[in-house]
């Protein structure tokens, strides 16, 4: 049997989780698995409208135990020789679990209540007592509990969203003894652990998502807590105090799940983490360089020494928190809320009424329109973005606004709408197309910009993810937005790969999280280098999307959306 030692990384993206099997000596993918959300997949749990997006367990449950022993069937590896697992998710999604830490939908008489399931990051039904946990925070006389997390604490985050459920569902808010992230609830599955105050949470997750600071010794005051609602209050004695980076071990698998899989109860388990500060690490994260996970959404990355960045507080962003990537340096997050979820709106705005016209149609068999539509919505995008490609850049173009699922940096405002301006009877579906990819990469340049005005040093751009992969048209307009060139990471996993990574740290075969990453990374496969005629156009875009965006936002301040007890 070969000496080799291997790990296994477990990302669960918004639809579907992938795990893949990796050697720790050369961070060769030995084999991948994908498990599509069946329930999510279905729309159940979910009411777009109302901006409502519920996972139920079962799906992750299912698809961990799927894929890992589907990476399990490679002859060539043995299952002992899988030493770790580590564990990345979407966040922030937390859900209620019950006093032994079990997922309370798993329960009978939740199991169809989305309320009691995991609520996704992109989930925006909390923006009220988001606003609430903001004006509290600046006005309460304490410390400020946002300060760390940009100033702003967003509807798609652990408070906001627990505060939303326990005031409209009476029955979840009395069940629930705790509440975890969905990377802490997968790792505390793994290990078969029985009290939830007592397992080790994220440091990732609780330093961005939930308000934790070692200067104010954890979570924030009860009497903070207490003034939004005593029930959180007295929820966070069930809850934290300490959190661990995630290349510390979460602990061993269980007795069970090492049965179900077919593994050592050696095998550690490594503290989970979110999946764009895993992806960073997958894609070779090092000081003041940016990551950009590009995918339904898209979450910028950035490490930095804590002496560089000392006692400042960078405004407007999702957090700055020691050790969320790396451990013994400050985590920057930044990101865009919609981003190919941007794409593939405008996607099924033309595919879904041409899909029921072709079902209608009498012209042609059934077999011929399953086929027909199976081919317009696998080939739109790809179609759109040549079009796209082949089209001048001018001052003129139309210009859209990213924000179809709020704006979550610079300065979250999940009160604000997408918008599209300068269209005339020429505009065709390309054109609007190459508008909206335009405003994805405006976004982005927003968040670069108010970066280097907070005095973050930022010396190379990295891109990764399924859009960084797929679609020239977005990087090479990125790459002219920005004016910088931007790499684009080797591996097709990067967020996997970086759970890897931190499961051979966890598990010692590489000494520290910085070792595994030089002995994995897969380096990169591609530049894309601005074009200088582009540049100049695009900066005067660029100034256009500012303003555009400037009015759209004073039409939606102050406008409040009225609660919906149903969700």
């Amino acid at each position: 049997m070969s000496d080799r030692n291997y790990v296994i990384g477990v990302d669960f993206g918004t639809d579907s989780v992938r795990a893949i099997l990796v050697d720790t000596q050369t961070g060769d993918t030995i084999k991948t698995e994908v498990f599509e959300y069946p329930r999510w997949k279905a729309g159940q749990y979910c009411d777009p409208h109302q901006n409502q997006f519920r996972q139920h367990p079962k799906d992750h449950l299912e698809g961990l135990e799927y894929t890992i022993k589907g990476v399990l069937s490679s002859p060539s590896v043995q299952p002992e020789q899988i030493v770790g697992i580590g564990i990345d998710t979407t966040g922030s999604s937390p859900m209620a679990v019950d006093r032994a830490g079990r997922p309370l939908a798993l329960q009978p008489e939740f199991a169809e209540n989305p309320n009691a399931m995991l609520i996704l990051w992109k989930d925006h039904t909390a923006v009220l007592e988001a606003d609430e946990i903001n004006e509290l925070a600046r006005s309460w006389g304490g410390v400020n509990f946002t300060q760390y997390s940009g100033g702003i604490y967003s509807s798609e985050w652990f408070w906001s969203k627990i505060l939303h459920v326990i005031r409209r569902d009476a029955a979840v808010a009395e069940a629930a003894y705790s509440w975890m992230e969905h990377c802490d609830a997968i790792a505390y599955e793994l290990v078969g652990a029985t009290e939830p105050e007592h397992f080790k949470r994220s440091r990732c997750a609780a330093g961005h998502k939930a308000l934790w600071h070692e200067s104010w010794n954890g979570l924030p005051d009860k009497a903070f807590l207490g003034k939004l609602d005593p029930r959180l209050a007295a929820l966070k004695d069930r809850l934290y105090k300490e959190t661990f980076t995630s290349d510390q071990p979460a602990g061993q698998l269980s007795a069970e799940w090492a049965s179900k899989l077919g593994l050592s109860i050696d095998t550690v388990v490594a503290v989970g983490t979110i999946d764009a500060h895993a992806g960073a690490v997958g894609g070779e994260i090092s000081p003041n360089t940016l990551i950009k996970v590009m995918g339904t959404s898209t979450c910028d990355i950035l490490v930095t020494t804590p002496e560089e960045v000392g006692g400042k507080l960078v405004k407007g962003i999702c957090g700055q928190v020691d050790g969320s990537v790396l451990p013994g340096l400050v985590g920057l997050e930044a990101g865009q809320s919609a981003f190919g979820d941007m794409l593939a709106w405008f996607r099924d705005l033309i595919t879904k009424p041409t899909a029921t016209l072709i079902q209608e149609s009498q012209l042609i068999d059934a077999s011929t329109k399953e086929k027909l539509i199976e081919a317009l919505e696998d080939q739109l995008l790809s179609s759109l973005s040549q079009q796209a490609l082949e089209l001048p850049i001018l001052d003129t173009a139309p210009v859209a606004l990213d924000w179809i699922n709020g704006r979550r940096t610079p300065d979250a405002n999940p009160f604000v709408k997408g918008a599209l301006m300068g269209i005339s009877p020429g505009t065709d579906a390309p054109r609007i197309f190459r508008a909206l990819v335009d405003a994805l990469c405006f976004g982005s340049k927003r968040i670069v910009e108010r970066l280097k005005e907070e005095g973050v040093n930022i010396e190379a751009v990295i891109a990764l993810g399924g859009v960084a992969k797929k679609s020239p048209l977005v990087m090479q307009t990125m790459a002219d937005v920005l004016n910088v060139p931007i790499k684009v990471s080797a591996s097709e996993q990067a967020p996997a790969l970086g759970a890897a990574m931190y499961a051979a740290a966890a598990a010692q075969v590489h000494p520290n999280l910085q070792t595994a990453i030089a002995f994995m990374g897969g380096g990169f496969d591609q530049v894309y280098e601005p074009i200088p005629e582009k540049t100049v156009v695009y900066e005067n875009l660029f100034q256009k999307y500012i303003r555009f965006g400037d009015f759209v936002e004073d039409e939606f301040t102050g406008i409040v959306q009225p609660p919906n007890s149903n969700c």
